[in-house]
């Protein structure tokens, strides 16, 4: 099995507990607004948009596109994974709804602005990080 890349650990709280241990039972949670509907993140204690303060985690599909992304090949830490992708993805059920990840599972050079893609996790301790992997049924 291949060694995980190293990843700084979050500070895993109260107010994300939803979004760092969603992947656990496979779910991708962000904090949503009762008042307005509109999904919130990164975790906040109030709505932008409506300023309502009723926020509870609630799961989206873990469907996605790359908005835009870069490759790394400057190997900051010791690791094997270099060169890798680090993108801004767009959530599927909101514009704007974005989340810096990473796109795992395909090359590097196969990563594309546009291309559809699906959540998996990586564990590490109390921690599922939210990584992104091409959605062949969507492409």
């Amino acid at each position: 099995m291949a060694e995980k890349p190293f990843r700084l650990l979050p500070r895993v709280t109260d107010r994300n507990r939803h979004f760092w241990q969603g992947g656990k039972e496979g779910r991708l949670q962000f904090l949503r607004c009762r008042a307005c509907a509109t999904w919130v993140h990164p975790p906040q204690p109030v709505c932008p948009e409506c300023l309502g303060k009723d926020l509870v985690p609630e799961p989206v599909s873990g469907r996605a596109q790359v908005l835009t992304f870069t490759l790394n090949h400057q190997p900051w830490v010791p690791a094997p994974d270099h060169p890798y992708c680090i993108a801004i993805v767009e959530i599927e059920e909101q514009e704007g709804l974005r989340l810096m990840t990473n796109v795992v599972h395909c090359a590097p050079e196969e990563v594309a602005i546009g291309m559809p893609v699906r959540v998996v996790f990586e564990e590490q301790e109390d921690v599922w990080f939210p990584l992104f992997e091409p959605d062949e049924d969507r492409a």
